[in-house]
């Protein structure tokens, strides 16, 4: 089948919205709509032909050769590929349906498209690359994406931040990224994935140590740091400890592009990366363990703070970041079929919830706050049943999608070793925070007395269906997910990192992780719908902790005062004693010297005659004297 199609239907939606935007308008979806369904269902035949046994690669365009160097666009499509467009052309059509009605009447209509449109082909063509200056290239377009969808409202002073912090901390990240795939080419002199694999595999034992001329006696080989490297730009793509900061101020941008690419897509790059990279990691237990462990520390803190959270989008944007973690730290015990797993479920229920979010936010004509909601559940029928599923799988409620690909995990990871038991037990810890926070999100805002603002409480409606069907969608995938088998068809991509399931341990850890699924449910409903009073007291009792929380443990304050305020002091510093004071005075001492020194050769230029002799004569004078002397 024609696998360039693809990508390239979204592309050919970009140019056609791009550039003739303000003549489409309002129509806008006509286009884009129609070009990322026919792309999914291209998806859906490419996933087919892939369980089929069929694995292609595909060379589309040359870039440049010169010696062993060859730079290309390519394609490979296996199981991890086809997983994975499933997953893009699946959410992305879904949002650019929804976005037709939440986004109707905006100025930037066309405009909004034309980014998601771009969007989808950078990370179509990022997921399908088959070498990694391809992988690069389209890293940064997602990014460069992420950037102006966030900042879409770009009169908002807010959304212009949340865009430049992004792009920031995602440029530290990427700037290992970039300093991984050059020592890749130094090391194997390849930037092809199967190239470098294979010479991997055969080098692996003879690597260079970095650390020998120094002495040292820990493992830190060429291979060690490339896997590093690489995972510091999975570190900012995909929200981990310590470059998360960026994802939850990324909810300034509209709703829609929180479901796309702050849920199901974009953040998912970082695990992508590490999952496609498998063959390198397995080489490096080293490198492993720092994913691992990432992971773990990113998914305790992500539910820690979204405990606390009132901003409605915000407490599911921590909540991305924690079920991030739940798949980094699979990746990095070699569970990478759970960890892919995980990343598909989640997909559909977290995107789900973020809809969700925005239709109740429509509905309220732009409430963010969970303080002033309540009793919506009656209201927003459609909206209440469909966000309950998702949270139900966000919960890792039995026979839900998120049950089978979270267990998977944690069943992994204890069977993994001590440094997975002790993250399995982190695991399930999260598993009760994130039942805990889900339920507190569903009854504080759906269930109880309404506390929405008078004006607006009468004019609480559904919202349109180009809303409410795709989340009836999700809430049909947030289940079914869990019933396709994943784990088994990327099984033959995985063998070797993962790990034998003992049948004993997965029904201990299964049951185990239900139960403290169960018992989060049950105590949100104790304090939010039994004892609604009790929180507050309980956030007085316990005022450090609460604040912790509330204010994201200040990592936030500690970078402004550690790197942000420095480095604006020492900016600054510069400026006006290296620019102003020494560059700009040099260069306008110049200017001046140049002016006076004008100023005194028009005193010799006065247009007299007997000025011009007596210049002669004095000259004449000069002469005869220098030349009787010397």
């Amino acid at each position: 089948m024609t696998y360039e199609l693809i990508p390239l239907l979204p592309l050919a939606s970009f140019l056609i919205l791009g550039l003739g935007g303000r003549w489409i308008k309002d129509k806008a979806h006509l286009v884009a709509v129609p070009a990322v369904v026919v792309s999914f269902l291209l998806s859906v035949l490419a996933f087919l032909d892939v369980a089929e046994g069929h694995h292609t690669t595909l060379r589309l365009y040359t870039w440049l050769t010169s010696g062993s160097l060859d730079l290309h666009i390519g394609l490979t499509v296996d199981r991890l590929t086809a997983v994975m467009l499933l997953l893009v052309t699946a959410v992305s059509a879904l949002v650019h349906i929804y976005t037709i009605g939440y986004m109707q009447g905006e100025p930037g209509y066309a405009r909004f498209f034309s980014y998601i449109a771009l969007f989808t082909f950078s990370m179509l063509m990022l997921v399908l690359a088959d070498n990694f200056l391809q992988l690069f290239v389209f890293w940064e377009a997602v990014g460069l994406c992420s950037y102006l969808l966030i900042g879409h409202w770009y009169e908002r002073p807010s959304a212009c931040s949340a865009a430049t912090k992004a792009f920031i901390v995602n440029r530290v990240g990427d700037f290992g990224f970039l300093l991984g795939l050059l020592l890749v080419w130094t090391t194997f002199g390849s930037l092809d994935y199967s190239d470098v694999f294979a010479k991997a595999r055969d080098s692996a034992g003879t690597m260079l140590n970095l650390l020998h001329p120094l002495g040292g006696s820990w493992d830190l080989s060429a291979l060690t740091v490339i896997c590093l490297l690489l995972f510091t730009g999975a570190i900012g793509k995909s929200a981990q400890v310590p470059l998360h900061v960026w994802l939850p101020d990324a909810m300034e941008g509209p709703t829609p592009i929180s479901a796309l690419i702050h849920a199901a897509t974009m953040v998912t790059a970082g695990v992508f990366l590490v999952a496609r990279l498998a063959p390198l990691y397995d080489l490096s237990p080293a490198a492993m363990t720092v994913v691992a462990v990432v992971g773990g520390l990113t998914m305790v803190l992500g539910a820690t703070i979204a405990l606390t959270q009132t901003d409605i989008k915000r407490v599911v944007a921590y909540s991305t970041m924690s079920q991030l973690g739940y798949m980094m730290m699979a990746c990095g015990l070699g569970a990478y079929s759970a960890g892919i797993y995980h990343l598909l479920t989640h997909g559909a229920f977290k995107a789900l919830l973020f809809l969700g979010c925005g239709s109740v936010i429509i509905a309220l004509h732009h409430e963010q706050d969970m303080r002033h909601m309540g009793g919506l559940k009656n209201k927003l029928p459609v909206t209440y049943w469909t966000f309950l599923i998702g949270s139900l799988a966000l919960a890792g409620f039995p026979l839900t999608a998120g049950f089978f690909s979270k267990d998977e995990i944690l069943v992994s990871a204890w069977v993994s070793g001590p440094l997975g038991q002790a993250l399995a037990a982190c695991g399930l810890l999260t598993a009760l925070l994130t039942a805990f926070y889900s339920f507190r999100l569903v009854f504080v805002t759906f269930w109880g007395p309404s506390r929405v603002d008078h004006h607006h409480a009468a004019h609480v409606h559904e919202p349109t269906q180009t809303i409410t069907v795709p989340l009836v969608i999700l809430a049909v995938l947030s289940i079914a997910t869990g019933y396709l088998g994943i784990p088994a068809f990327l099984e033959p991509m995985f063998a070797a990192g993962d790990t034998t399931h003992h049948e004993s341990a997965a029904i201990g850890v299964m049951v185990v992780a239900t139960v403290m699924g169960l018992l989060g449910i049950v105590g949100a409903y104790y304090l939010y719908v039994l004892n609604p009073t009790l929180p507050d007291r309980w956030a007085e009792r316990w005022k450090t902790a609460y604040q912790l929380s509330l204010n994201k443990w200040y990592v936030d304050e500690a970078y402004d005062r550690t790197i942000v305020r420095p480095t604006f002091t020492a900016a600054t510093d510069l400026w006006k004693r290296v620019d102003v004071a020494v560059i700009d005075g040099a260069v306008n001492g110049i200017g001046r010297a140049v002016a006076w020194g004008g100023w005194l050769l028009r005193l010799i230029q006065s247009g007299q005659a007997q000025h011009y002799a007596l210049g002669m004569a004095l000259g004449v004078v000069v002469i005869l004297t220098l030349f009787l002397v010397f």
